[in-house]
């Protein structure tokens, strides 16, 4: 069974595999457990980046669950 890398429960970034702590919020608590996916190039002319409050190029995940 393949796992879902872990993404960040602050900022929605999905983190490289085997990675458990987010570079930007090293405080944050992450997850495996996550859905959607948006690659996010220019985050300035993005519509999903607003709404994610995301400012930095990246993947992200649209919803992240934290237990």
């Amino acid at each position: 069974m393949v796992k879902n890398p872990n993404a960040c429960g602050e900022c929605h970034l999905v983190l490289a595999e085997g990675v458990d702590q987010c570079p930007h919020h090293p405080s944050s608590r992450v997850s495996s457990d996550w859905n959607g996916y948006a690659i996010i190039m220019q985050p300035e002319r993005s519509e999903i980046a607003k709404r994610l409050k995301v400012e930095l190029p990246g993947k992200y995940a649209l919803k992240v669950n934290i237990n």
